[in-house]
């Protein structure tokens, strides 16, 4: 029973820091989450240990102290995600909709949807990816995977968020595949995160990235070879001192259309 009410506490402190910070101007988000990351910086030694050993691995022509600056840079920038997230889910819609400076590289997305062909919109962890999911829900009908936390009021709260502009969200299990594959097979719109790492059982190979061999998930050249889908990639990068996004859509990799999953998983990463 205590360790129920101590995550039911846990979750209502998240959710009303996410309603306070949202009601904030952009750039002071931005501005609080890089100073509280650089203070949590200090303890989060298991995050330092494993972008250390990461950027060691992809990076090692740069000194230490540009290895040291980087990774602490981009634990700023995990944070500012993590912040921004109350924004996408709880402000006025036309007030996130408005924080889009520019959008390049859709028209290919929507020609092919325009002609009945079904797309995936592969989104990795970079940027603030839940504009990505906000901003393509408001204009077509968009189905995108979803995880669920541990917390039933970040849930509900993630839930609504992420549903607000029409998405439809689907289990990252396998009747959640089941409603991609459905959604693609009627020359949808679907999204699924790249980066996650598969669970024992759920479809992976070892492919490149950076140069190293990392474990890929097989999801996406599954997809594939099932519905012939266009295979797109998007970011949503931050403009410098709050001014705003990006999104950015590129077509991907050539190799993500292979019918060997080594081959398209090596795609999926170069993308």
């Amino acid at each position: 029973m205590f360790k129920s009410v101590k995550s039911s506490l846990k979750g209502w402190l998240v959710v009303s820091s996410w309603w306070l910070v949202a009601k904030l101007p952009l750039a002071w988000q931005q501005a609080l989450a890089k100073q509280l990351a650089k203070l949590a910086w200090r303890f989060a030694k298991r995050e330092e240990h494993i972008s250390q050993v990461n950027l060691n691995l992809c990076f090692k022509e740069l000194s230490t102290t540009e290895k040291e600056d980087l990774a602490l840079a981009s634990f700023q920038q995990q944070a500012c995600t993590l912040v921004e997230m109350g924004y996408v889910w709880l402000a006025p819609k036309q007030k996130v909709l408005n924080s889009l400076v520019s959008v390049s590289g859709i028209e290919e997305v929507l020609a092919a949807q325009d002609a009945k062909q079904p797309v995936i919109i592969l989104a990795p962890h970079l940027g603030q990816w839940e504009l990505i999911a906000f901003w393509l829900s408001y204009y077509r009908n968009f189905t995108f995977m979803y995880s669920p936390p541990d917390s039933k009021q970040v849930d509900a709260l993630m839930r609504a968020g992420r549903s607000r502009t029409g998405g439809q969200l689907v289990a990252a299990d396998l009747k959640g595949v089941a409603g991609l594959l459905k959604a693609l097979r009627k020359g949808g719109l679907v999204g699924i995160l790249p980066d996650q790492v598969p669970n024992r059982g759920q479809g992976g190979v070892l492919a490149p990235f950076f140069g190293q061999p990392a474990l890929t998930a097989t999801l996406l050249p599954k997809l594939v070879e099932k519905t012939k889908a266009q295979v797109f990639t998007c970011v949503a990068l931050r403009e410098p001192q709050g001014k705003g996004f990006n999104l950015v859509f590129q077509p991907a990799d050539a190799r993500v259309y292979s019918a060997n999953e080594e081959e398209a998983a090596a795609g999926v990463n170069a993308s």
